[in-house]
């Protein structure tokens, strides 16, 4: 009778910092969905195609990491699963979809579409001639502006999420009830709107985390920023 081999979940593995071993089968986690492979290295076009990505060619794999690193795995690149700390894999569709009603016209990684839903504010994705938008409908600004909520526009960079997320985009364009001036915004059309660009930027002391840093910490410094112009000018301090 043969040997049942055993099945070693990598997730786990990773989550207690234990070492995968060689010669097992492994299972893995692909977006949500979990597959047993027999496999100890796969490439990402077998990856993808494992998970249903068809055609693989229109997709990007990311791996991550214990810590939160996230790597992406080119096509023809082989993946071993006893390379330590590989926790998961992520798909990315590279290819726009016409979205009814909210658009969603390309897709997000499951972070960041999972930190969207969590707001339960509406959002779509925009791709047009200016770049890819993430759009929040009804997002809640502050008191001591002449709006409590408004649309924030987020500005997806090529490689992003190794990229980093930068600035933010506001419309109606903001000013303060007290008519002082917002210092560094300009205007930028998105979505045959004119929206208000706040030029707001991380620091050497505080620079994007690769691997940690996502749209929920950007949207985190975003709602900073709305209080810190308040703070710059103590005088001024909303009722």
């Amino acid at each position: 009778m043969a040997e049942e081999i055993e099945i070693i979940d990598l997730e786990a593995y990773s989550t207690d910092g234990k070492s995968v071993p060689k010669d097992k089968k492994y299972r893995i986690k692909i977006d949500r969905e979990v597959y047993v492979v027999e496999k100890e290295c796969m490439t990402g076009r077998d990856l993808l195609l494992l998970a249903g990505k068809t055609p693989p060619e229109k997709y990007q794999l990311n791996m991550k990491l214990k810590g939160g690193k996230v790597d992406p795995i080119n096509l023809d690149e082989n993946v071993c699963f006893t390379k330590p700390g590989v926790e998961k894999f992520m798909t990315l569709p590279l290819d726009q979809t016409e979205g009814q009603g909210q658009r969603k016209q390309f897709d997000l990684l499951e972070e960041d579409s999972e930190f969207l839903d969590s707001l339960g504010l509406p959002w779509e994705t925009l791709s047009e001639s200016t770049g890819m938008w993430i759009l929040i409908h009804g997002y809640p600004v502050c008191k001591g502006y002449n709006t409590e909520k408004l649309t924030v526009a987020i500005k997806v960079e090529p490689g992003y999420p190794r990229t980093q997320l930068d600035m933010a985009y506001f419309f109606p364009a903001l000013s303060r009830n007290d008519g002082q001036p917002i210092g560094a915004t300009s205007a930028q059309q998105i979505d045959n709107k004119s929206y208000q660009r706040w030029s707001r930027h991380r620091t050497g002391q505080n620079p994007w985390r690769e691997g940690i840093d996502n749209l929920s910490t950007h949207m985190s410094l975003v709602s900073y920023w709305f209080k810190q112009e308040f703070e710059k000018k103590p005088n001024a301090v909303p009722a």
